[in-house]
């Protein structure tokens, strides 16, 4: 099968709104068609692109009450995509996350001179910068594979635990972009503001939160706090 066209699949925000409802379970059809803003029939054109392209795959399976059998999207990629656009620089690399090996990297860029008197000089260290580049790659190959199989087994414990779809939608969000407002998980989610903020303060509960003046962010003090086994003195002041 040929590389999909990445950047044709990412350049378009409904379909990158579809990939993260993806990242976060299996969806079906119906489903998908409501956490977008566009119609049914946009989503299915949408679906359709992304599936050809081979970033996704569709299953059919049954459900648990009497009907027809409900159509299901998987993605259908492990990778980490990179690239640079600069005036002298484009390039862009694939690295595949399944199976990627674990090992210690060590990049050092001192002994590669920052100025030159020849073209010769000139293209050895260039060679010599790729060369650091492809180990920095590799580290991030090695990463990306296992915070995709730690996400994995995180939704798995948090659904068997907790059992609530809303609440993991907000943590996996919150776990890749770092924090985010009411207002954008909002329009990420399909919810309404007030719905969001009850669902962050259940959250809550069980991991620990800063809901500030309309963002939302994990508590890394109190985290560390709980694992620690130091019961954390009050509640987050400013919560609202």
């Amino acid at each position: 099968m040929t590389e999909p066209d990445i950047f044709y699949i990412l350049g378009n925000k409904v379909r990158r709104d579809l990939l993260s409802h993806l990242t976060c379970t299996e969806c079906y059809f119906s489903f998908l068609s409501s956490k977008v803003s566009v119609s049914s029939t946009a989503v299915a054109k949408h679906l359709k692109i992304m599936e050809r392209e081979g970033i996704l795959k569709s299953y059919e399976r049954e459900g648990p009450f009497i009907g027809p059998a409900r159509k299901y999207y998987d993605i259908a990629i492990s990778k980490t995509y990179v690239t640079t656009v600069t005036p002298n620089l484009f390039w862009y690399r694939g690295l595949d996350l399944e199976g990627a090996p674990i090992e210690k990297v060590k990049v050092d860029l001192t002994r590669i001179p920052a100025e030159h008197e020849s073209l010769l000089e000139m293209v050895s260290s260039f060679l010599e910068l790729s060369s650091e580049l492809e180990k920095v790659l590799r580290a991030l190959q090695t990463i990306e594979s296992r915070r995709d199989r730690l996400m994995k087994e995180l939704k798995e414990r948090y659904l068997q635990e907790i059992g609530d779809m809303t609440q993991l939608a907000i943590l996996h969000y919150l776990l890749l972009t770092g924090e985010a407002t009411v207002e954008e998980l909002s329009d990420r989610l399909n919810l309404k503001e007030r719905e969001v903020l009850v669902k962050a303060q259940e959250l809550d509960r069980f991991v620990p939160l800063i809901i500030k003046d309309g963002t939302i962010k994990i508590d890394e003090d109190k985290l560390k706090q709980k694992l620690g086994g130091v019961e954390y003195a009050g509640e987050n002041k400013g919560r609202g």
